[in-house]
């Protein structure tokens, strides 16, 4: 990442990059994998949520393992992981459920918590 300061010089910063290992270590856990999805779905990020996904994919045995799993072939589950993709709910709760994990939907914020 560049950034200008001013119009004489560039500072380069360079992004800090995650401990990947560790977290893919620590995604092996489906309450750790749950909570992770959940939030990032929190974050509202679309693109956030599929690398968070590919990420757990990849924790929980591999996009190919993923791909047998859900029937899908690797390359599409690639394209529907990346940055660009746009699952279908029926591709998403596949790689979900194959990943050990599933949707669900809860009230949200304090007019949920008075209702209860």
């Amino acid at each position: 990442m560049t950034i200008r300061k001013g119009r004489k010089r560039k500072a380069t910063v360079t992004a800090s990059v995650p401990d990947r290992p560790r977290l893919l270590e620590w995604l092996k856990d489906r309450e750790n994998a749950a909570a992770y999805i959940e939030a990032v779905l929190d974050e509202g990020d679309a693109a956030g949520l599929l690398q968070a996904l590919r990420n757990v994919a990849e924790a929980r045995g591999g996009i190919a393992r993923i791909a047998e799993k859900t029937g899908l072939n690797r390359e599409s589950l690639y394209r529907t992981l990346s940055k660009r993709g746009n699952p279908q709910l029926s591709s998403l709760t596949a790689i979900l459920h194959a990943t050990g994990l599933r949707l669900s939907v809860t009230p949200s914020g304090a007019k949920a918590r008075k209702a209860a």
